[in-house]
């Protein structure tokens, strides 16, 4: 009797033996030649390997796999808008009682066109805003400008840079600034000017670092310098962001993002604008009623801010990607809300964005944003973006943000 041969299907190695087993298949490789596929023949052998059949495919699947991860997306926001919806039922809210609220202003045309979802997928440099996690997932180097034009005439600008330093992580700097147009300088006396002008400005200066701990997990910190000024007074204060990103398996690689922003210093107003002078004892006749004094006004604490957001993508193929992201605020200055938005992407070149900020919050102006992006390849893999944004808002005015970014 001739020996068993290996069927060339066989796992490298693997000791082929006679007889069936479950969930095995024979086939019959002929020995030689007279062989009959009706019959094997005497002199042919018999693997019992398991049979290397593919799955069937169908044209169906892409939309199957995109059905359950929108369904496992919807189970993980409902519960963020059960969160929220109890929250916002609180109805009191803390609008107005914190300073350097130019610090929530959203950077990044993509973020504001996004609603302001964005702390779970940021990949980018306005991860130096959003969350410092995001930058350990940004390919490489990379810089992004952004210029908004704010409510009342006001500007806000936004630069940041990271840079890509191998397994030692990613740093990164950034700069926020909230510029006011001259106004002019009345007093009681003369309310048509003095003749004088005076402006106002924010400014913030961050230092980020980022790592990715594992292939899933990454951390990162973000340290910040914030400086207020109004014409000869100003406020200085000191902060924290710290924030984490993780990746999973579940849903088709759902990720969760957490953010801690502005944990920090108080702000006090402090300038020779705050002097004035005082009669001490205004019932004395012959006294020096100009003594010199200071206003001493009381500290205001940052906009502390906690969000916590999460991002999926259920399609993702060759010539088109959707990206689904919802954040939940928990912030000092204000009740809780919901930002979601949606991202659509064609070969990873032309990019359509929505979203809609601030749900569940009474009186909120505005609310719906939208968008559109521009990607180029360049020189050794570097991407050039261009980006716009349009953010509703309402009887204040919309808001219009365009941005450019250079990936080296």
């Amino acid at each position: 009797m001739r020996p068993w041969k290996r069927h060339s299907l066989c796992t490298r190695g693997q000791e082929v033996t006679p007889g069936f087993s479950p969930g095995q298949r024979a086939h019959t490789i002929p020995s030689e030649p007279g062989f009959s596929p009706a019959r094997p023949a005497a002199n042919s052998s018999v693997c019992h390997c398991p049979a290397k059949i593919g799955p069937r495919t169908s044209n169906l699947e892409p939309w199957r796999r995109a059905r359950t991860l929108l369904v496992g997306f919807a189970i993980a926001l409902v519960s963020i808008l059960a969160s929220s919806a109890t929250a916002a039922a609180q109805g009191v809210s803390k609008v107005g009682t914190t300073a350097a609220d130019f610090l929530q202003i959203d950077v990044g045309p993509r973020a504001v066109a996004m609603g302001g979802a964005f702390v779970a997928g940021v990949d980018d440099a306005s991860a130096l805003y959003w969350n410092p996690a995001g930058i350990a997932h940004m390919r490489g180097s990379e810089m992004i400008a952004s210029h908004t034009e704010w409510l009342a005439d006001l500007t806000f600008d936004y630069l940041g840079v990271g840079l890509d330093f191998g397994n030692a992580g990613i740093a990164g700097v950034s700069v926020t600034m909230l510029s006011v147009p001259d106004m002019i300088v009345r007093t009681v006396d003369r309310q048509d000017g003095t003749g004088e002008t005076f402006d106002a400005a924010d400014m913030a200066l961050g230092v980020s670092y980022g790592r990715a701990v594992t292939d899933r997990f990454a951390i990162g910190v973000t340290a910040k310098y914030i400086r207020q000024r109004i014409w000869h007074s100003e406020a200085t204060a000191f902060a924290l962001d710290i924030g984490t990103q993780f990746r999973t398996d579940f849903v088709g690689g759902l990720t969760i993002g957490a953010v801690m922003s502005n944990f920090g210093s108080d702000l006090k107003l402090n300038g020779r604008d705050l002097r004035t002078f005082v009669d001490p004892d205004p019932s004395q006749l012959g006294n020096n009623n100009r003594v010199p004094a200071n206003f001493e006004l009381d500290a205001a604490k940052l906009p502390l801010n906690f969000q916590f957001g999460i991002t999926t993508t259920p399609v993702n193929s060759r010539l088109h990607k959707v990206t689904l992201n919802a954040d939940a605020l928990h912030p000092n200055s204000n009740n809780e809300s919901l930002n979601l938005g949606i991202e659509y992407g064609y070969q990873e070149r032309v990019f359509l964005r929505g979203g809609y900020r601030g749900m569940f919050l009474d009186e909120a102006e505005g609310g719906l944003s939208g968008g559109l992006g521009v990607h180029q390849t360049l020189f050794e893999g570097g991407i050039a973006k261009l980006d716009y944004a349009f953010r509703a808002g309402g009887r204040l005015g919309d808001v219009h943000v365009v941005g450019f970014g250079l990936t080296f």
